[in-house]
């Protein structure tokens, strides 16, 4: 194995654990929010909801194309 080939895979490995780790904390922190404004104001949960699952799924599509990066970089290597 090449020392290129080599280092092409470590820095995948490497940008797709931030990329884990960087939506997991973006979801985290959107649910966090979402659940103590239902708390403040419980008439606006069904809003709330809504606009905090648009939020995941745009924050998953980042991760989704950051994770599809990490993998063309491996194997266009």
């Amino acid at each position: 194995m090449e020392l290129a080939q080599a280092f092409a895979y470590l820095a995948a490995g490497i940008g797709a654990g931030f990329t884990v780790f960087g939506a997991a904390s973006g979801i985290g922190k959107l649910a966090a929010a979402a659940m103590e404004a239902s708390g403040r104001q419980p008439e606006a949960a069904g809003d709330i909801r809504t606009s905090m699952i648009i939020a995941a799924a745009l924050i998953e599509g980042i991760a989704f194309f950051a994770a599809i990066i990490c993998l063309l970089l491996v194997v266009l290597k």
